[in-house]
C-alpha cells in the first residue's frame, strides 16, 4: 500500500488512525535488522595513524542494542538478573594463606580500586555484549600493576588487525556521537588475547614507556568476529520480541481509544426539586452550581476508598401500574478490565524471552497473572542454585585478569575466587550461606 498521500505526523511505534479508513495501523521497528549488515565492514580511518573497525555499519549498533533492551521490561529484567547472578558473592582476593607482607599489598590495592564495581561491570558487559574491557596501570617503575578500570564495552572499538591477525590497541571513546579527531580518543595497547601474559612480559622487556594496557575478556563464539555477536541475537531475529511490543502498543491502544463506563446514574427530576425546596435555592445559577456538586458527591461515594462497603439509601414509589420509582438508582454496567484481551498471549511471549534469556520466570515473577504455575521453595533455591552454577564459565574467563595481576605484583599464597550465594532452608536457621569453589592457585 502507497502511504504517500497520508499526513506526515504518523509516528513510528504507535497506533494511528488511517484517513478514509475504519481501521487503524501500527508502525514498528523490525528488531531483526539490529544484527544485519548489508554490506562489509571496513575500517574507519581518523588519520594517517588511527583507524578503527566500526560496530555495525553506522558504528552504532551496541546502542541500537541497548535502546531495544530498555523498551522491554521483562528483557531489561533479564539481564540485570544475569549479570547479578553472575557477580554472586562478590570478587574476592583469598589472602588466608599469604604473609602479612603480602595481606597488607593487597588490602592497599582493594583500597585504591573499587573492585564491587568493576566487577558488577564487566559481568553486565559480559550479558549484553559477549566480551568486557579491562585495563591495567602499572607504577612509573614498570614493576607492580596498581590499578584497575573497566572499559565500558559499549564505547569500546577495535583497531584493524594486522597481518597475523592480532588486534594492536582498543580505541575508547563518546562512539554515540561524531568522532572525528583523535583527541577525543583513547588509544589503549591491547594486550594479545591468546596469550596476554607472555605479551605483557614482552611488551615490558622491550622498555617500553608505556604504563597502561588493556585485556579484553571475551565469550568464545562459533562464528569469530571482531564484536561477538551475544547468544540471545535470536531473539531480536525471531518474532517474539516484535509480538510482544505489538501486544504493549495494541493494549495501550485499546485503553485510550475506549472510555468505559462504569456506572449509569439515574435520577428523578423529583430528587431535584426536592433538593433545592429543602435548601430553599431559588435562583437557576446557584441551582446548577448545586447539581454539580451533587453529582460530585455520588461520584465521591462510588469511587471513594473510604466508601468502601457502605450502602446509597434512595427513596421510592410505586406507581398505579405497579412500577418502581427511585430517585436515584444506580446501575453498574462493566466489571470487566478493559485490554485484557491477550492475557494468555503477553504469558507467552515474556515466557519465550525468559527462555531465550536463560532466566526461569519465576526467579525475575515477570509473568502476569494470578493463575500461573508457581513453583515451591525448594525448586526456586534450586533453579537459582543451577543459574549461579551455570556462571563458572564466565567466571573462569574473567579471572584470567586478577591472576595476572596477582602473578605480576608477586603475591604468593594468594587466590581469586566467586563464592556463590547458597539459599538454605528453614532448618539451618539462615536465610543464605556463601559456598566457596576451589579455584587453582595463581
Amino acid at each position: 500500500m502507497d502511504f504517500s498521500f497520508y499526513p506526515d505526523d504518523l509516528n513510528f511505534s504507535s497506533v494511528e488512525q488511517l484517513p478514509g479508513l475504519e481501521a487503524r495501523a501500527a508502525f514498528t521497528v523490525n528488531s531483526q535488522s539490529v544484527f544485519r549488515e548489508d554490506t562489509d565492514i571496513v575500517p574507519t580511518i581518523i588519520d594517517d595513524k588511527l583507524s578503527y573497525i566500526p560496530w555495525g555499519g553506522d558504528n552504532q549498533m551496541p546502542f541500537d542494542i541497548l535502546d531495544l533492551i530498555e523498551k522491554d521490561e521483562t528483557l531489561a529484567t533479564c539481564q540485570c538478573f544475569n549479570a547479578e547472578v553472575c557477580y554472586g558473592a562478590g570478587l574476592r582476593y583469598d589472602t588466608c594463606i599469604a604473609s602479612a607482607t603480602v595481606k597488607n599489598e593487597v588490602e592497599d590495592f582493594l583500597l585504591d580500586n573499587d573492585l564491587a564495581a568493576y566487577f558488577l561491570g564487566v559481568s553486565q558487559d559480559f550479558k549484553h555484549f559477549g566480551f568486557a574491557v579491562s585495563v591495567l596501570i602499572l607504577n612509573e617503575d614498570g614493576t607492580k600493576i596498581v590499578r584497575l578500570l573497566r572499559k565500558e564495552a559499549c564505547y569500546c572499538r577495535f583497531a584493524p588487525a594486522d597481518t597475523v591477525g592480532k588486534i594492536p590497541s582498543v580505541l575508547y571513546a563518546n562512539w554515540r556521537k561524531s568522532v572525528a579527531s583523535p583527541s577525543d580518543i583513547e588509544v589503549i595497547d591491547l594486550l594479545d588475547p591468546s596469550a596476554p601474559w607472555r605479551d605483557l612480559q614482552d611488551k615490558l622487556s622491550k622498555r617500553t614507556r608505556n604504563r597502561k594496557f588493556a585485556i579484553v575478556s571475551r565469550i568464545p563464539t562459533v562464528d569469530s568476529t571482531y564484536y561477538p555477536i551475544p547468544y540471545y541475537a535470536s531473539l531480536f531475529r525471531g518474532k517474539w520480541y516484535n509480538i510482544k511490543q505489538l501486544i504493549g502498543i495494541a493494549k495501550e491502544a485499546k485503553l485510550k481509544n475506549h472510555a468505559p463506563i462504569k456506572y449509569q446514574i439515574e435520577i428523578s427530576a423529583k430528587y431535584w426539586e426536592s433538593l433545592f425546596r429543602a435548601e430553599g435555592i431559588t435562583d437557576r445559577r446557584k441551582q446548577q452550581e448545586r447539581i454539580v456538586r451533587e453529582k460530585q458527591s455520588i461520584l465521591d461515594f462510588l469511587t471513594g476508598a473510604e466508601n468502601s462497603g457502605k450502602a446509597w439509601f434512595s427513596t421510592f414509589y410505586i406507581t398505579p401500574d405497579g412500577k418502581e420509582q427511585h430517585d436515584v438508582v444506580i446501575n453498574k454496567i462493566d466489571a470487566t478490565k478493559e485490554g485484557g484481551d491477550w492475557e494468555t498471549d503477553i504469558q507467552e511471549a515474556i515466557n519465550m524471552i525468559c527462555f531465550t534469556m536463560r532466566v526461569h520466570s519465576n526467579l525475575v515473577g515477570s509473568v502476569p497473572g494470578k493463575a500461573q504455575t508457581n513453583n515451591s521453595g525448594s525448586d526456586k533455591r534450586e533453579l537459582y542454585t543451577i543459574a549461579q552454577a551455570l556462571q563458572k564459565p564466565y567466571h573462569d574467563l574473567l579471572f584470567t585478569v586478577h591472576r595476572i595481576i596477582i602473578k605480576f605484583n608477586a603475591w604468593q599464597g594468594v587466590t581469586v575466587d566467586v563464592p556463590f550465594i547458597q539459599l538454605t532452608t528453614l532448618d539451618e536457621h539462615q536465610d543464605a550461606k556463601q559456598v566457596k569453589v576451589t579455584s587453582d592457585k595463581a
